[in-house]
């Protein structure tokens, strides 16, 4: 670990276009790379504590784009340093995705405590990666590190953020790789590379033969992780090098509190809420996106109480950890925004009650949409049938994967032939969803390999049909007879008297998830010539039907009303 008394290069920043308040600051790792920051100071004299951020996209972006900027946080008391991680923006070294991150960030977080006015102690924030790099170097746990934010991150990096349920996360991986790739280029004067890598970034290359191997990427897979992503199971053990769950004990035992910030369409949700359920602390879920975090969410205005209380909650957070203020209220451990009434909801632990419903129908469901439903108790049993054409995939539409992200409003996808629905009858009261959603199918198929995209829809009173949950599960060796669990991730959403609930689906979404061939390949590694029609199967009422479980809010509170959205 780096000593914390060791010298550090400090640059005042002067002259034309300077910003104030902000000064620079060099440190050396360990085995001798120097890393830059940026540090903005409070007002006053007195010592103050600091807040590390460790940036893979710049340090003068400082994750403005979800957070209050830098020097707000100055102005609210804390030293601020905003440091490029490693073969990142000017700070040396190569970049290999999270890494060097654990080390790095420990030997920062003791660099960070000795500078001048620092009270010796800091506290960790920033969003995805840099919410990701936090508990990687909490692991190591480093002395000066008294508390943490972790926004939007991954836990196991190859269960929640390469993939979802098994199924790889095509775009958004291909997205992200190209990004990385492209930061990696810049950084060592590649400049060719990094405009092919741009223009890619464009206009995205989601239709290679091999889907999940655009030439781009394949041409500069030197500059970034996403073979490692692509090729590496997840028995590897690279898989635990740079996963913060492989740290757990660690974790655990140095008890940093966390508070954790997640968005319920939010790519890496599942990763937040498995840190948050692991490590405890406090939890945030918003109504957002991965970024920004705003009332406006693709077809959803969730009204004012949806604008991000982000910023004041980890000052509240920050002060009482790193301050010792007494004073600072904070929240119940959890604070949930219910995509329902609009409104904060908060409560000590996620509810243990449970409902379930009957999927039920009469068999031709994939051409009227009207006919299948969601029931209190089985009907006669059934199978629905979809056929899902290679050619014609389902798509990916809101939600955290689709074009755009959130809630979209769905109408047109559920009426596809190849998209089955299963609809409520108007509620009579209303129905409180707070936690976690399964669908558990009972299936037939022309094929032990196929795909599963689920998608649970409120409905309502003008008819108008948003997602509130999503889950998918690809599968390549089913046995006949087996049921299916599909895990749609938790959510918080609460329907009035006459709305509906529904759940859709299908067997793509495409390009969120690369198209199953059906031949038993696994979809990554499938050229699309080889994928096949695939009849599917749901089985509804009776005794072995299909079902869809979900967790009920009981006895939480209501925290702030709000009634000005649409």
């Amino acid at each position: 670990m780096l000593d914390r008394t060791m010298p550090h290069k400090t640059i005042a920043s002067s002259g034309e276009g300077a910003l104030p308040g902000l000064v620079q600051a060099s440190m050396l790792t360990s085995d001798g790379v120097r890393l830059d920051a940026d540090i903005w100071m409070p007002l006053g004299e007195e010592d103050a504590p600091v807040l590390l951020m460790r940036q893979a996209y710049g340090r003068r972006l400082g994750s403005a784009l979800c957070y209050a900027h830098p020097a707000w946080y100055a102005r609210q008391g804390f030293i601020v340093v905003i440091q490029d991680v490693r073969g990142r923006g000017t700070s040396e070294g190569e970049f290999t995705a999270f890494v060097h991150e654990a080390r790095d960030g420990a030997e920062a977080i003791e660099w960070a405590a000795a500078l001048p006015r620092s009270n010796g102690r800091v506290g960790l924030y920033g969003f995805s990666y840099q919410g990701t790099n936090q508990l990687l170097a909490a692991g190591l746990r480093p002395p000066a590190l008294r508390a943490m934010a972790p926004a939007m991150i991954g836990w196991d990096l190859f269960a929640d953020w390469a993939s979802e349920d098994g199924a790889l996360r095509l775009a958004s991986n291909i997205s992200w790789g190209i990004q990385m790739a492209a930061g990696t280029a810049e950084h060592r004067g590649e400049m060719a590379a990094w405009e092919e890598l741009f223009a890619a970034s464009r206009a995205l290359p989601l239709n290679a033969p091999v889907n999940a191997r655009p030439p781009v990427l394949e041409r500069h897979r030197a500059l970034g992780h996403y073979h490692d992503w692509l090729e590496r199971p997840a028995s590897d053990p690279y898989w635990s090098a740079v996963s913060p769950s492989a740290a757990l004990a660690e974790l655990r035992a140095g008890g940093v509190p966390a508070l954790f910030v997640g968005g319920w369409f939010d790519t890496h949700l599942p990763g937040t809420l498995a840190g948050f359920d692991a490590l405890g602390g406090a939890l945030m879920i918003g109504p957002w996106t991965h970024f920004p975090w705003d009332r406006s969410v693709a077809d959803r205005d969730f009204g004012s109480a949806a604008v991000s209380p982000v910023d004041h909650a980890q000052v509240r957070w920050f002060r009482r950890w790193l301050m010792d203020d007494a004073n600072v209220e904070l929240s119940p451990p959890i604070s949930l925004f219910d995509m329902g009434t609009c409104e904060w909801r908060t409560g000590d632990i996620w509810p243990e009650e449970r409902t379930t419903f009957h999927l039920g129908g009469e068999g031709i469901a994939s051409v009227d949409g009207t006919s299948a439903t969601l029931g209190p108790a089985p009907g006669e049993t059934c199978i629905e049938y979809l056929v899902h054409d290679p050619w014609r995939p389902a798509p990916s539409v809101g939600g955290a994967f689709g074009t755009p992200p959130g809630p979209v409003y769905r109408a047109k996808v559920d009426n596809r032939t190849d998209v089955l629905t299963f609809t409520t009858a108007p509620l009579e009261d209303s129905l409180a969803l707070f936690g976690e959603v399964g669908a558990d199918l009972a299936v037939a198929c022309d094929s032990p390999a196929f795909d599963l995209a689920c998608v649970l829809s409120r409905i309502d009173a003008r008819g108008r049909v948003t997602q509130i949950a999503e889950g998918h599960r690809s599968l390549l060796d089913h046995r006949a007879g087996d049921r299916i669990a599909v895990s749609l991730r938790k959510t918080c959403a609460t329907l009035r008297p006459g709305e509906r609930l529904r759940l859709s689906i299908a067997a793509a979404a495409y390009p969120a998830y690369p198209v199953n061939p059906g031949t038993g390949r696994r979809p990554a590694d499938a050229p699309r010539s080889e994928a096949r029609l695939i009849t599917i199967g749901i089985i509804t009422g009776g005794a072995g039907g299909s079902l869809l479980h979900l967790s009920m809010a009981q006895g939480q509170t209501t925290q702030q009303e709000n009634q000005d959205y649409v």
